[in-house]
């Protein structure tokens, strides 16, 4: 069977079935895009053409294209390319192109009001065609759209999500008046389909305002289904709004008036600032923010008004009341949602009461977590913020089964991603420390930078864990920025059980951890990720060395037991000891884990807390096996700075003798240890002769050097 997802008038039932059957000629597929030059395209379809569509085409037995477009002929000047996706599987390297930010609402925009020019039909489901070719065994992602239905929502994220999701969209026709029932049918078909075509994987919903609700009203019906939900900012409050007595007054207000009414809403719904602050980069100086801020606010307010046209207003009162029936058909249905959902919540949504809502929802259904920005408004997707993709990273919801395989299913941190939380997140922390990485060559030499470390995996990084685990920053700039290496860390399960959120539900830093590759430590974790060469960064000491107490500073607090040298060993792994110093420059430990425990209330307090934590070392004995834990009360310093020796690569390649002798093992297991202890007294000796230690000293060095490409001068090796 041959369609189109761009040609009006196509049928969902059809345009899905395509879908679906495309992916048995996955090996070689052609695929019909729309040249650079648009010119040749006609004005209907130009702008859809250009933003969001693409042609679907199947393949006869022979290879042979079969194409059919309703209502629009494809020009004889598009070209085919064929697409091996055997090419897409040699693995996707760190600092990757995320596309984030290249386009603008101005694109949304322009696309939506073409669309809107010609828009007769059904609803109907289309492919963005940055969306054409996602890699192998990848899930379906269903976008829903809001109170617009243009299904362009997605717009900024199109490019990210290529990669990792079969993307279709759902298009809702401006005049268009399928009731809220008749669209969960159709979502519910669709659905459905891509179930009974692939039934071992998820199927994700993304729902944006109504969509929201649309998404739950079919998991509701569809218990069986593996579905994940995103909703963004579910308009399942609807019954809290302040849309709601603005319908009295838009249905007797003059025709003429409501050009005005569009742009009102513009404001009401979205937050215009952090829309035009899109495409500006996180690193730039004050002056050029504002003038690129500038430049784009002019750009995009006359873009505004333009909404009359995309929701004209016997749409507008469809829609309110569309909202309204979405709202109470979907929360009398909550109870039978078995889905896995996460909730993105704006804090300053003034359509909708989204925060409270989400805090509701979390407390209603049975598997359902929340993160709130509270700087962003209704239209979330279209303004300033965090990609999706990133936020589905970061909260563990991506998978391509049943199964979610925090190793399998890594994606390596994008460049967008590494900018963003090295100058957003942990921007004042790096230049507080100014960090200072040592390696050691083959011959034992030491010198400046990450020369010494092996390009090669599987590599196993152990060492050190300094207070709060605050060498972890240096280590991820350091090795994505010098190497494109992103090192995979063996962290405490507790990062991944929720537990750790703040009770704002914000994105946190251990969101973050998360999207640069931290998995639960496991021996079948650290199994996976050297039998596929990852470079695994281990702490033997674990978080009983990262919490230790007071004078305990640089002290290895390892069990007795060598498990990861006979791992390492099976695989012929590189070992590479390393020390980390600085923590003592940072800040000093006022109170500890045993001087808060006499604290009455706290010691309360902090017991309940430990006897719900994971315990990951029962068995062992000695201090390590002390997993009573607590966050130190700390006394700030003026920062000092933080140095990284890296040891002489330890190759195990040919000693798989060492997984059965345990005694060899042993052996090789203090010498590590004694390597990292090693490397931790060289920095703490050479770092007296480092003439800009001190943070001031360094601040001076960067005024009187401010066009110094490298970082500021250290101690010669």
């Amino acid at each position: 069977m041959a369609s189109s997802t761009m040609g009006f008038g196509v049928s969902p039932i059809s345009t899905v079935t395509t879908t679906t059957s495309l992916r048995k000629h996955r090996r070689k597929l052609q695929v019909y895009q729309p040249p650079r030059n648009l010119d040749v395209l006609s004005s209907e379809s130009d702008a859809f053409n250009r933003a969001s569509s693409s042609v679907s085409v199947e393949t006869n037995q022979n290879g042979s294209a079969i194409k059919d477009v309703v209502k629009s002929k494809v020009p004889s000047s598009l070209s085919s390319r064929v697409v091996d996706v055997d090419d897409e599987e040699a693995g996707l390297a760190p600092l990757w192109d995320d596309g984030y930010g290249n386009r603008t609402v101005e694109d949304y925009f322009a696309a939506s009001k073409e669309i809107c020019k010609f828009d007769g039909g059904p609803p109907r489901w289309f492919c963005p065609i940055e969306c054409i070719h996602p890699s192998k065994d990848s899930p379906t992602m269903m976008f829903l759209p809001g109170m617009d239905g243009t299904g362009l929502g997605l717009s900024l994220h199109h490019q990210a999500l290529a990669r990792f999701f079969e993307v279709r969209c759902l298009h809702i026709p401006v005049h268009d008046r399928t009731p809220f029932e008749g669209l969960v049918k159709l979502v519910e078909e669709a659905v459905k389909l891509e179930y009974a075509q692939s039934p071992k994987k998820p199927i994700y919903l993304v729902g944006d305002s109504l969509g929201g609700c649309l998404a739950l009203a079919v998991a509701a019906r569809n218990p069986t289904v593996d579905l994940i939900l995103i909703l963004v900012n579910p308009a399942t409050s609807f019954g809290r709004s302040q849309l709601q007595p603005l319908l009295p007054i838009l249905e007797a207000m003059p025709d003429e008036l409501h050009v005005t009414v569009p742009f009102l809403l513009s404001f009401i719904m979205g937050e215009p600032l952090k829309m035009a602050s899109v495409n500006i980069g996180n690193g730039l100086p004050p002056t050029k923010i504002m003038e690129q801020l500038s430049n784009n606010l002019t750009s995009l307010l006359p873009c505004l008004p333009e909404l009359a046209d995309i929701i004209p207003k016997d749409t507008l009162l469809w829609k309110i009341k569309l909202l309204q029936s979405a709202a109470a058909y979907t929360n009398s249905r909550l109870h039978a949602v078995r889905a896995e959902v996460l909730v993105l919540a704006s804090g300053k949504d003034n359509m909708l009461p989204s925060v409270n809502e989400a805090q509701r929802l979390a407390g209603t259904l049975k598997n359902c977590k929340i993160r709130i920005f509270k700087d962003n408004g209704h239209t979330l997707l279209l303004e300033d913020c965090i990609g999706l993709l990133t936020i589905i990273k970061g909260t563990c919801m991506y998978r391509r089964t049943r199964r979610h395989d925090l190793v399998m299913d890594f994606i390596p941190p994008s460049m967008t991603e590494f900018r963003y939380a090295m100058d957003q997140v942990v921007g004042l922390f790096r230049s507080v420390t100014g960090s200072v990485m040592f390696s050691t060559l083959e011959d034992g030499q030491i010198v400046k930078g990450l020369s010494g470390v092996p390009d090669e995996g599987p590599v196993l990084f152990v060492g050190y864990h300094m207070l709060l685990g605050l060498e972890l920053i240096s280590l991820t700039d350091e090795f994505l920025s010098q190497k494109g290496i992103a090192l995979r860390g063996i962290a405490h399960p507790e990062l991944f059980t929720g537990k750790m959120e703040s009770t704002s539900s914000e994105f946190s830093m251990v969101d973050w951890v998360k999207i640069f590759g931290g998995v639960p430590v496991s021996a079948s974790n650290l199994f996976k990720l050297l039998s596929t060469k990852s470079h695994v960064l281990l702490y033997p000491g674990g978080a009983r060395e990262a919490l230790h107490f007071k004078g305990e500073e640089y002290k290895l607090i390892w069990p007795n037991h060598p498990e990861f040298v006979r791992m390492a060993a099976r695989f012929g792994a590189t070992i590479v000891p390393f020390g980390a110093v600085g923590e003592d420059d940072i800040a000093e430990i006022a109170l500890d884990y045993n001087d808060l425990m006499k604290i009455p209330i706290l010691n309360d307090y902090i017991k309940d807390l430990n006897r719900d934590s994971v315990r990951i070392r029962n068995e062992e004995s000695g201090e390590v096996a002390n997993q009573n834990l607590s966050f130190p009360v700390l006394l700030p310093k003026i920062p000092g700075r933080f140095y990284y020796l890296f040891g002489k690569p330890i190759r195990l390649k040919g000693m798989e003798n060492i997984v059965k002798d345990r005694e060899n093992a042993n052996e090789l297991y203090l010498q590590i240890k004694s390597e990292v202890e090693k490397n931790i007294d060289y920095l703490i000796k050479k770092r007296e002769e480092d003439p800009y230690r001190n943070l001031i000293d360094r601040k001076m060095y960067q005024t009187f050097y401010p066009s110094e490409t490298d970082q500021t001068p250290t101690f010669k090796p």
